[in-house]
C-alpha cells in the first residue's frame, strides 16, 4: 500500500546547498533587520527559527547531519562577521569582537534554543518516516 507523499518526504536538496542557502537566507535577515531597524531584533529571530525549519525539511536524509549542527554554528558565523564589522550593532560599541558575538548570542539566545529544537524535532520526524527503500535511495544519491 502507497502513501501519497507528506512534507516529511519532500527533501531531496544537497547538504552543501542548503548549508549555502543558510548561510545567504540568514545574512539577508540580518540586512533586511538592520534596514527596519536600529539594529537585530524580532524579525532576525523569526527569521532565523522559520529558517532552522525549512532547512530541516529541504535537506535530503542522507545529508541529515549537516543541517542538523547548522544553526548554532549558523548564529555564532552570522554575529562574527557582524561583530567584526559592526560591533555596535550586537552589543555596547566599546565592546571587543569576542564580547559582542556573546552578548548578541545571550539576547538572541530564545531563537536559538527554538530554532535548533525544530531544527532537531522535524530530522528525527523525518528520519523515522524513512521506509528501507528510502534509505537505500537516499545513499546511493549522494
Amino acid at each position: 500500500m502507497s502513501h501519497a507523499p507528506t512534507i516529511w518526504d519532500e527533501g531531496r536538496q544537497p547538504g552543501r546547498e542548503v548549508v549555502a542557502l543558510g548561510v545567504a537566507a540568514s545574512l539577508t535577515a540580518v540586512v533586511l533587520d538592520l534596514f527596519v531597524g536600529r539594529g537585530i531584533g524580532l524579525l532576525f529571530d523569526l527569521s532565523f527559527v522559520a529558517l532552522c525549519l525549512a532547512l530541516a525539511l529541504s535537506v535530503r536524509p542522507s545529508d541529515f547531519f549537516s543541517v542538523g549542527v547548522l544553526p548554532p554554528l549558523l548564529m555564532v558565523g552570522v554575529f562574527v562577521l557582524i561583530g567584526i564589522s559592526r560591533r555596535d550593532v550586537l552589543g555596547h560599541p566599546e565592546d571587543g569582537t569576542v564580547q559582542a558575538v556573546i552578548t548578541g548570542l545571550s539576547e538572541h539566545s530564545v531563537a536559538l534554543v527554538v530554532g535548533y529544537l525544530l531544527c532537531l524535532a522535524v530530522l528525527f520526524i523525518r528520519q523515522r518516516r524513512l521506509s528501507p527503500a528510502d534509505e537505500t535511495r537516499s545513499t546511493s544519491l549522494g
